[in-house]
């Protein structure tokens, strides 16, 4: 994402999932998303991101890859997200194939598939790395987000 340049935190109320859209920015880089019923105080309510965000919760195809997050994870949770990332927009997978689509994963190893899994729970990011796609995992959004996201986009 181009031209963003404001750090600090943004919030932004949602109709559709009943709660605040809430963004931590870092110059460029997108550090943190959630989904507070109440925003940080200090938050305001411009940033183009919540643009888009707004507009995917209105029926705007987005798979949001292109926006640029400053993720501070281990190399191998790493690797999971960014195979999440990679999850089109309405379509899904399950932890096993995102495991087998990680850098250095394997399904088959049950240490593999249970860092899959705590990857996806502590997810800085989610929507942007769209977890709501890993049909099995847990997600770094609120249960009751996730299932709205995963309706939102047919899965």
């Amino acid at each position: 994402m181009n031209g963003v340049a404001d750090a600090g935190i943004y919030a932004r109320e949602s109709d559709f999932l009943d709660r605040y859209v809430q963004v931590g920015a870092a110059g460029e880089k997108i550090i943190s998303l959630s989904f507070p019923t109440t925003p940080d105080d200090e938050a305001g309510e411009d940033h183009a991101l919540l643009d888009r965000i707004d507009e995917y919760l209105h029926s705007e195809e987005d798979d949001f890859r292109d926006v640029d997050v400053g993720l501070t994870v281990p190399t191998d949770r790493r690797a999971v997200l960014e195979a999440t990332r990679e999850i089109p927009y309405g379509q899904q997978a399950s932890v096993e194939q995102v495991a087998n689509m990680a850098a250095g994963l394997d399904a088959d190893d049950e240490g593999d598939v249970t860092t899959v899994r705590e990857a996806l729970a502590d997810n800085p990011v989610p929507l942007v790395i769209p977890d709501h796609r890993v049909r099995d995992g847990p997600s770094g959004a609120p249960p009751e987000v996730e299932q709205k996201l995963r309706s939102l986009e047919g899965l």
